[in-house]
């Protein structure tokens, strides 16, 4: 009982530290009769070990028949712009390169990665997003940038 019990928590705990999207809006981009249209989806999210920082991603996602059952493939496409919302703090200290979000594009093998970097000598935090499938990627990517005002200084693992 005390394993299975100390298992959740831990799995609560990892679960806790990855980003979770939050809808902004869609636009259509084109109608389909049978199924919902093709869209473009902003979704944003705020990242996990820095407080005051939210990336905004757009990307496309397939309607229609398949696009409704889950079965469609959006596209590797995909745009980032990250912001200060609010007084920046870090949570502790981050390491030079980190996966913060990520999330499913295909049934089985396409995902939608986005990574935070830090430029320690310019005390900025540098946000990439890019698509990857289990064989081949794709080098389609955006960047972004959070300067950090020189008064917090990034900690760095």
């Amino acid at each position: 009982m005390k394993k299975t019990a100390l298992l959740l928590a831990t799995a609560a705990c990892m679960l806790a530290v990855v980003a979770r999207a939050e809808t902004v809006g869609d636009v259509d981009t084109a109608f389909k009769l049978i199924g919902p249209d093709h869209k473009i989806v902003v979704d944003a999210y705020d990242d996990p070990k820095v407080n005051g920082v939210t990336c905004y991603v757009s990307r496309a996602k397939t309607g229609g028949v398949s696009g409704a059952l889950g079965f469609a493939e959006d596209k590797a496409e995909a745009s980032i712009a990250c912001r200060q919302v609010g007084p920046i703090s870090i949570k502790e200290p981050l390491p030079k390169r980190e996966e913060v979000y990520s999330e499913r594009l295909s049934i089985l093998f396409k995902r939608l990665r986005v990574v935070r970097m830090v430029d320690a000598k310019r005390n900025t935090l540098v946000y990439l997003t890019y698509s990857d499938l289990l064989i081949d990627g794709s080098p389609k990517n955006a960047i972004t940038a959070v300067a950090v005002d020189r008064g917090t200084v990034i900690p760095v693992k």
